[in-house]
């Protein structure tokens, strides 16, 4: 499963327990562009940078590949979307990985893209 960078920021919100949870069940893996958009923000406390540091030293960070940047340029010319969603699509495109977030309508037209919101999986 490929985290969202929406998804880093509310498991860090102290009541999603059960989201945090439910990211240690898998294996954190998660795109560079995840990576500068989280560690990138330039408001975060001195206490939410250690965190996030912390969290990507545990995460696999998926480097941006030539395969990655061929699916986001793929993706750009079908539709319009930021880059960074490109890069993230294209990223769990690129390696057969679930989209972990909580944008599905982002995403949810991408043909062979499988996305999981895991907010509505706690209220199931």
């Amino acid at each position: 499963m490929l985290i969202d960078s929406n998804i880093i920021i509310y498991a860090a919100q102290p009541d999603n327990a059960a989201l945090r949870a439910f990211i240690a069940e898998h294996v954190p893996e998660v795109s560079a562009v995840s990576y500068v958009e989280v560690l990138g923000y330039h408001r975060l406390t001195e206490q939410e940078r250690q965190h996030f540091e912390a969290f990507f030293a545990a995460a696999s960070v998926l480097p941006l590949s030539q395969s990655v940047l061929e699916q986001a340029v793929k993706l750009r010319q079908l539709r319009k979307m930021t880059l960074g969603d490109a890069l993230v699509a294209g990223t769990a495109l690129a390696h057969g990985l679930t989209l972990v977030t909580r944008n599905e309508d982002d995403f949810k037209w991408i043909a062979g893209l499988s996305v999981l919101n895991p907010f509505t999986l706690e209220t199931k």
